[in-house]
């Protein structure tokens, strides 16, 4: 199920639900009743569940093979970065 975040229009309270794809959208503040609208983010990508198969690959020429993460990869990669 994924996780969608909302904004109140009226108070700026955030918050995330995880609903079904199918499921309504929220239109009402938990914390004061206002209205609220659901923001667009990137999403939490794919997630694999397993043995090697879900394990990163060794990196090449010492580049790091997750650059989008801040200050690389933490060496999970094997490439030391």
């Amino acid at each position: 199920m994924p996780a969608y975040e909302y904004l109140c229009d009226s108070c700026g309270h955030r918050f995330e639900r995880r609903q079904k794809m199918s499921d309504a959208e929220i239109t009402a503040c938990p914390a004061c009743g206002g209205e609220v609208r659901r923001l667009i983010s990137g999403g939490a990508g794919v997630i694999a569940k397993g043995g090697a198969a879900s394990a990163p690959a060794p990196c090449g020429a010492g580049e790091c093979c997750m650059p989008q993460m801040s200050g690389g990869c933490g060496a999970g990669c094997g490439c030391g970065h």
